[in-house]
């Protein structure tokens, strides 16, 4: 299964997750069949996220303590983990999440 979001990979500055993020109020989600189209308002870039699954991961950020706890809660199998951290560090790097307050 791919997870990834289409942004770059590359070094994950500053991602952390073991605390917690969210959305950045800047960016919006337009769920798709596919996963999510991301639009971000201040920079005016369009992104996918490419899975439903990771669209799910997102959003539940905004509800749990940290990164890890998101992907339990959203049924994420633990051997996909590291997979997911990379795509969410990706989005990090990107402004599409960040860490909450």
């Amino acid at each position: 299964m791919a997870c990834a979001a289409s942004t770059e990979s590359g070094a994950a500055t500053g991602f952390d997750p073991g605390r917690p993020h969210r959305l950045s109020p800047g960016v919006s989600l337009r769920p798709e069949r596919f996963g999510a189209l991301v639009y971000d308002f201040t920079t005016r870039r369009l992104s996918f996220l490419k899975t439903t699954e990771l669209v799910a991961v997102v959003r539940e950020l905004e509800n749990q303590p940290d990164v890890h706890s998101a992907l339990t809660e959203t049924g994420v199998p633990a051997e996909q983990h590291p997979r997911y951290l990379e795509a969410l560090a990706g989005l990090h790097d990107k402004g599409t999440i960040r860490l909450r307050d």
